[in-house]
């Protein structure tokens, strides 16, 4: 009876230092314990700005906080959309549902839609990855700190013909641009648009991963819980 209970002990214990050992540390004090509703993507799709649209953003955003316990919230991706085919434009800011979000560590990034588009807390110290990492700005080797956003600076979407959301978020060839951001509200000069954490400037080079690259970015964008 003591071994049965003894085995059953060791037993437990092996699977407990198995998963343990299988998820990353950042997993181990994940999202799911800490709140997590607010993160950059640790990585892009790896296609440019070729995300699979909306739908495929929102799926990469999910996959990214599954694997670190978060995977139970509505993750929805800070993108917009322009009208085409007879589709209409999409505002970012419109997808993300009301707030408040906060960073894996429990910092406040805004209290709702209103306070993220006027006096957000969102800078490179609490603009952190689902893993609790920081993303690389301006300064840093290589600067990533553009952000896929295709947005205003309140959240809507461009109108116009002129490609700011690199087809709607399918191109990765040399054809169009994307609108980004400075998650470190760091650029070229002082004035606004360098500092924005949403709306800075277009790619340039169209939509390619070495396009992005060459502006300062690697086809991250932000995510946040809309439940």
């Amino acid at each position: 009876m003591v071994r049965t209970i003894f085995g059953a002990g060791i037993g437990a214990a092996i699977s407990a230092a198995v998963l343990l050992t299988a998820a990353p540390a950042s997993a181990q004090t994940s999202g799911g314990s800490t709140g997590m509703s607010f993160f950059i993507t640790s990585v892009g799709s790896g296609k440019g700005a070729d995300l699979g649209g909306l739908e495929g953003a929102d799926r990469h955003c999910r996959q990214l906080a599954q694997a670190v316990g978060a995977g139970n919230r509505d993750w929805k991706a800070y993108l917009s959309t322009q009208a085409a085919d007879g589709r209409p434009a999409v505002n970012a800011r419109d997808r993300i549902g009301a707030g408040p979000w906060q960073n894996v560590k429990g910092q406040v990034i805004a209290r709702s839609v209103e306070d993220l588009h006027t006096t957000n807390g969102l800078t490179k110290q609490t603009g952190l990855t689902e893993t609790g990492e920081t993303v690389k700005g301006r300064g840093d080797t290589p600067n990533t700190h553009d952000i896929l956003t295709g947005s205003q600076p309140d959240g809507t979407a461009f109108g116009g013909a002129e490609d700011r959301t690199c087809g709607n978020w399918t191109r990765s060839g040399t054809e169009g641009a994307a609108m980004v951001g400075h998650h470190d509200r760091i650029g070229l000069s002082d004035d606004p648009p360098a500092k924005s954490w949403n709306s800075s400037h277009l790619t340039r080079g169209g939509c390619s991963q070495d396009a992005l690259k060459g502006t300062g970015g690697a086809g991250l964008f932000y995510c946040f819980a809309a439940d």
